[in-house]
């Protein structure tokens, strides 16, 4: 009886490897689509070799449109319009767009492949996005697992960015990876330094990104990022502000608090940052000066976990927690939200009942 097993087993085995191998060998010749034209916006017009998806042959074009996810399908961020030639809509792409948007042939260009002549529509603002060649200038430890990155831009040598935007770091060729990939990260820095982008990055274990930045890259290398990307921003209105991160979720907040000090914006602002123990607590310092320095801003930092043995004389809790004992007025506030998805709706779901109208919560989600 074992052995029929085993003997099933292996024949089952023998039979998945051989339809792997067809498989792999059948892509291998079949998705040689040979020349496809691209035609955008009606006017312009590009000869590529099809096989590849729409986002990453524009990308090879330096047509750089907006994804945070490198190409997974799962921040729904990279829309365009195809209107002829993509093909029928994908089950990867249904839950990121609206009956409308389905309509009007908007798609998620990570998953449309290239196989034949494809005609698209572009908005216009993202013939604005640069690439920029950097060096790697500074890498500074804020935790066992964040480090903050600042770059140099070389060329061109300066940028223009809203806090809340994003740019997109390329990951060069190396042994982890067989080919370069693009990943989306918040800018962290004062806008006033225009000539260098500083961001906060989380290792992901394995992460192909974060892997490289945090055992290969160093100082003096050069990188290439494009952008700037992305709606996260202040409004212009006088309501009091809700900030809510946690982790690496710090970097959009800071640029924005450093511009709330440029701006001499003097909106109250209350800042509440969560952190599982005390060795992934970061920047409090800093925090505290932009308490000195800013007209009506406080920093509530929580520790959900702390240590036996360890001192912490903040908050103790989830950062949800806090907010749902801490905040008394918030139907009169703004949210502006930033971290996993998990701690995003579980913030939005404590904003709500405590009477925050859902059009005022605004966030950047990191997948």
């Amino acid at each position: 009886m074992v052995l029929s097993v085993i003997i099933a087993v292996m024949v089952v085995s023998s039979i998945g490897a051989g339809l792997a191998a067809v498989l792999t060998v059948s892509e291998y010749f079949l998705a040689n689509y040979g020349p496809c034209q691209i035609t955008i916006n009606d006017e312009r017009k590009l000869t590529v070799q099809g096989g590849k998806d729409l986002l990453s042959m524009l990308t090879t074009e330096k047509i750089f449109i907006p994804s945070a996810c490198g190409g997974r399908a799962t921040c729904g961020l990279c829309k365009l319009k195809v209107l002829e030639g993509a093909g029928p809509l994908l089950p990867t792409e249904e839950p990121y767009l609206s009956e409308q948007e389905r309509k009007s042939n908007v798609r998620l260009s990570c998953q449309v492949k290239v196989r034949n002549d494809l005609k698209i529509e572009i908005p216009p603002e993202l013939f604005t996005i640069r690439q920029f060649s950097c060096r790697c200038a500074e890498i500074i430890d804020l935790t066992y697992d964040i480090k903050q990155f600042r770059f140099e831009l070389k060329e061109p040598k300066t940028i223009d960015y809203i806090p809340g935007q994003y740019i997109q770091l390329l990951t060069p060729a190396y042994e982890k990876s067989s080919e370069e990939v693009y990943r989306a990260y918040s800018i962290s820095s004062d806008p006033t330094d225009k000539n260098n982008i500083e961001l906060i990055i989380r290792l992901v274990p394995g992460g192909i990104c974060t892997t490289y930045c945090f055992k290969y890259l160093k100082v003096g290398d050069e990188v290439k990022i494009n952008g700037p990307y992305g709606d996260f921003r202040l409004s212009g209105t006088d309501a009091p502000i809700v900030f809510i991160a946690g982790g690496s979720g710090m970097a959009p907040i800071k640029c924005m608090l450093h511009q709330m000090k440029n701006e001499g914006i003097k909106r109250k602002a209350t800042y509440y940052f969560g952190a599982n123990t005390i060795k992934d607590m970061f920047m409090a310092e800093q925090m505290r000066t932009f308490e000195k320095e800013l007209a009506d801003f406080r920093f509530v930092p929580a520790i959900a976990k702390p240590q036996d043995g360890e001192k912490w004389d903040g908050q103790v809790g989830l950062v949800t927690e806090i907010l749902q004992k801490d905040l008394k007025n918030a139907a009169e506030c703004e949210a502006y939200l930033c971290g996993s998805p998990g701690m995003i709706d579980a913030a939005i779901k404590v904003l709500t009942e405590l009477g925050l109208n859902k059009e005022n919560i605004f966030y950047d989600k990191f997948e």
